[in-house]
């Protein structure tokens, strides 16, 4: 019978004109067979028969809501109820009538709500309503449903329902999360229980479906908060504690059930927290480095291409960038706060914060993303964001969304072409959004005002907005084709710049690597070409001033940060003392040498960073490749100086360690192989002409800052020694500090065989089989003084990097006692490496893994923060700065919010469980 039915004339044609045939034919046997009267009425009724069928292709949810209840199809019925749109008063009538007629108010709540929720669908899949009047429609229905559930549980207190998220801004989805916060007057155990019996009443499933999943987790401190909140703590929460996300959530608060009056009371109160009169940079960062790391996720799950809503150039992007634009504007634009994301741009194009046409393609954009959104979601009223990877469902999706088969492209084609487009396009203007009106505006030709030019820079981080401005004209002034090169491209790079931990410095960095016509077009030419190596160009010039200027001087290594191969190359030695060799090699006079080997050096030094910056090596490799620089300087140097006898330099120190920061001195040692008074002469001139040609500073700069000072005698003595020479000191003179230096002794360059000698003949006095406890005490009063005594006024000691308690000091001299001790038993533990000593000394059992975990957290911790800092200024920083430096510094290491703070309270936690290992290991304290 039910099959016969289907085939019916009329009935069939309508089928067969339909998105899906085949399943518009089997939903529609499953309801004839339910309710039998419904074929008939189907052949009778066109507005009935399409939209049953237009449904049924749709969603599978509301097939099973009409089988269930036949008056589901009731809205069809209704001719004049059902073109029109309604309004928020008009489904509040209605669900309050239906809940007044009925015994069972629950299941009156979720009937009524399906048989409406048929009724938007079906004016939506006929093409009755857009978007925007779908999104109006369900939003107006969980709010009707909404009071219909207050009704329901009857609060006995003041209490009000404040939609967020989509329902406040009047675009919710079908499947999506009904998002809400309480609030209350009165009586708080009262408005606990009616918000959790709310919560219950909208969310619990039965039979018949559940109204709408209603979600209280926006609230302050989210599941682990109250669930309903005073205006007073509401009030003390956002003035306190609240992150930046969630006072940008509050751009869609609005009252929508309850108390509408309390409600109206919440709105009021948190409008200075959604539109404060000065807005943080950070508070910006926040935001775009939430969003970076959604991207980041959705890319390590390989979904980037199939995701609507997260995903490059999907819906996020456009609600993101008009919700950031916004925060921006919208403090001194009232006309900017629509919680409604079409509205709101609208708004933004009007207000001339954002191009027409740009406007115009996101708005598109959006709709088609939407839309597909809600066809998705429409099928079982699942929350879906992830076109199907299925051939046949994502065909489906097509049709369903109104392309058929054509001459060139079928359906599905035509769907994935025009989603491609869109998505390529709204990246495209995402990227460049927030700064190509800043540059019309700089140029004097676009409508962004003064005010609002300066406000968009300081929201992205850019302070000094007069320098910034400077600098754009600079970069885009005159009609050159390099000039409109620069101009396509600034955009992006600003987007990119604005992200780094100084984009003011980043922009400087910027205008001096592209000073210079030629300069300028060839890399204006390089960044359009190449935007993966623009992007790094930009994160490289805002993370260092050291950086930036290797690069100005070294402009052909662009090219390399584009290339992951190439910046995944670790230095090597054999490779780097080569290269050395080969820049000094060809050079006419002493002088011409030092220059080659300081270009040699920033050269390498400005790959090591640029590694270290992007992620491609950790503070270990970075240590150890900046050692190899500098023993390939050492050996080229040596090398170009020709001693007249045998001698070598020993590394000493984190030179010996290989674990140079960017701002190391370098500590050495010279021996030679000799007796006479004349190969004295002959050794101390080649120690003094190497020192000299390591430390001099020239037109290129200084190789390294080098020094001799913990050679026997420190700076009273000559600067070589034979073999014989140090063993007739290390004999009769050296105190305990000078044998636990030579723990970190290593040849570095020279004569290597000579060097080996050198370590053979110091091991009897550093490794013993015995530290005697006087040595041991000695150890302990030098590191006592030092703490007392080294601190320079300025640094801050309670953050100190390198003499704090808890710092890299207390580590070392931890390590080192441990090595005194215990080295000349066990040979694993003669290592140079504090690192690496510390993994021996774990190895062994001497330290507790605990203990080991603990040091070298701190040291890692404590070393990436000094060659951050040296990166950003230029200058060697001991202690973390304050203030904008320590903002810029937290950033850099990767902080984003309250960056300044949380690197110091990481400071405080890694350099406290430092400090209790060396009270009880060092000290010997409980």
């Amino acid at each position: 019978m039910a099959s016969r039915a289907v085939d019916a004339s009329p009935l069939a044609r309508t089928i067969e004109a339909s998105a899906d045939p085949i399943r518009a034919r089997t939903e529609l046997v499953r309801v004839f067979d339910a309710h039998p009267e419904l074929a008939d009425e189907l052949l009778e009724s066109k507005r009935l028969r399409e939209g049953l069928v237009t449904v049924a292709v749709a969603s599978r949810s509301l097939v099973r809501a009409v089988i269930r209840d036949a008056s589901t199809l009731d809205p069809l019925r209704d001719e004049a109820g059902f073109r029109p749109e309604r309004g928020p008063e008009e489904y509040l009538r209605g669900v309050r009538a239906a809940l007044e007629h009925s015994a069972g108010p629950l299941v009156a709540l979720r009937r009524w709500k399906h048989t409406e929720l048929f009724r938007v669908a079906a004016r939506d899949l006929l093409g009755l309503a857009d978007l925007p009047t779908v999104g109006r429609e369900l939003a107006a229905l969980a709010e009707a449903s909404l009071s219909g559930a207050v009704d329901i549980v009857e609060p006995q207190t003041a209490f009000a329902v404040v939609a967020m998220g989509k329902l406040g801004g009047r675009e919710l989805n079908y499947a999506s999360d009904v998002d809400v916060v309480f609030v209350h007057e009165g009586d708080a155990a009262e408005a606990e229980r009616a918000a959790r019996a709310l919560l219950q009443v909208m969310s619990a499933p039965s039979a018949d479906g559940i109204v709408f999943r209603t979600d209280a987790d926006l609230r302050p401190e989210g599941r682990a908060g109250s669930l309903t909140r005073s205006l007073e703590a509401f009030d003390g929460y956002y003035d306190r504690w609240a992150q930046t996300w969630e006072r940008q959530a509050l751009i869609k608060a609005r009252p929508v059930a309850g108390d509408l009056g309390l409600g109206a009371r919440f709105f009021d109160l948190v409008q200075p927290y959604v539109w404060p009169d000065a807005l943080d940079p950070d508070a910006v960062r926040q935001v775009r480095a939430m969003k970076a790391r959604s991207e980041a996720l959705l890319q390590r799950q390989g979904l980037t291409d199939r995701e609507l809503k997260r995903g490059a150039g999907g819906i996020r992007d456009i609600e993101f960038a008009v919700q950031l634009l916004q925060m921006v504007h919208g403090r001194h634009d009232v006309a900017l706060r629509s919680p409604t994301t079409l509205d709101a741009l609208g708004a933004l194009a009007a207000g001339g914060y954002v191009d027409g046409a740009d406007a115009e393609t996101l708005d598109t954009a959006y709709r088609f993303l939407r839309t597909a959104e809600h066809r998705l979601q429409l099928v079982d009223e699942q929350q879906i964001h992830i076109l199907p990877a299925d051939v046949v469902e994502r065909t489906r999706l097509a049709r369903v969304m109104g392309y058929r088969d054509g001459p060139e492209h079928d359906a599905l084609e035509q769907f994935d072409l025009e989603h491609r487009r869109l998505q390529a396009r709204v990246r495209s203007i995402h990227e460049r959004l927030f700064f190509a009106p800043l540059l019309e505006a700089v140029a004097g030709a676009g409508p962004l005002s003064p005010d609002a030019t300066r406000a968009r820079l300081t929201a992205f981080g850019f302070v000094d907005a007069q320098r910034t401005r400077d600098a754009l004209t600079e970069l885009t002034q005159g009609f050159t084709r390099r000039s409109r090169l620069m101009q396509q491209v600034l955009p992006v790079l600003l987007a990119w710049l604005s992200e780094t931990p100084d984009p003011d410095l980043g922009l400087l960095e910027l205008r001096r690597l592209a000073e210079g016509p030629d300069r300028s077009a060839i890399l204006a030419r390089n960044f359009r070409d190449a935007p993966g190596a623009a992007e790094r160009v930009c994160r490289v010039l805002g993370s260092s001033r050291v950086l930036g200027e290797a690069l100005r001087r070294h402009p052909e290594y662009v090219a390399t940060l584009g290339d992951n191969d190439q910046l995944a190359q670790p230095l090597e030695a054999p490779a780097m003392v080569a290269a050395a060799i080969e820049s000094t090699r060809w050079r006419a006079d002493s002088e011409q040498r030092r220059d080659g080997l300081r270009r040699f050096k920033r050269r390498q030094l400005l790959h090591v960073g640029s590694r270290d910056v992007l992620g491609f090596a950790d503070v270990d490799e970075t240590g150890r490749e900046l050692s190899v620089i500098a023993d390939a300087a050492f050996e080229a140097a040596l090398q170009g100086l020709r001693p007249e006898i045998p001698f070598a330099v020993i590394g000493m120190g984190r030179l010996g360690g290989r674990e140079l920061s960017y701002a190391s001195d370098v500590d050495v040692l010279f021996v030679y192989d000799g007796h006479s008074p004349s190969d004295f002469d002959r050794a101390e001139r080649s120690a003094t002409r190497f020192m000299r040609e390591i430390g001099q500073t020239t037109a290129e700069g200084q190789a390294f800052r080098i020094d001799a000072g913990l050679r026997p005698e420190g700076r009273h003595g000559p600067l070589a020694r034979s073999l014989d020479a140090y063993r007739t000191y290390y004999d009769r003179w050296a105190l305990t500090w000078e044998f636990q230096s030579l723990l970190r002794a290593r040849p570095v360059a020279g004569d290597h065989a000579l060097g080996q000698r050198f370590l053979d003949l110091v091991e009897p006095y550093v490794y013993r089989d015995e530290l005697d406890e006087e040595a041991a005490r000695e150890v302990r009063r030098i590191k006592a003084r030092v703490e007392r005594e080294r601190i320079p006024p300025g640094e801050d000691p309670q953050f100190h990097l390198k003499l704090g308690r808890g710092s890299l000091s207390d580590i070392e001299f931890t390590v080192q006692l441990l090595q005194l001790r215990h080295a000349g038993r066990v040979r694993s533990l003669r290592e140079p490496s504090t690192v690496k000593a510390i993994q021996a000394l774990r190895a062994a059992e001497i330290l507790e893994a605990g203990d080991a975990d603990a040091l070298l957290d701190a040291y890692r911790f404590l070393e990436r923060a000094r060659n951050a800092a040296y990166l950003l200024t230029g200058r060697p920083t001991e202690s973390l700065p304050s203030g904008s430096d320590g903002e810029r510094l937290a950033r850099r290491l990767g902080y984003s919010d309250r960056p300044n703070a949380s690197l110091r309270d990481d400071y405080r936690r890694v350099t406290r469980r430092a400090r209790r290992v060396v009270e009880r290991v060092f000290y010997g304290r409980s």
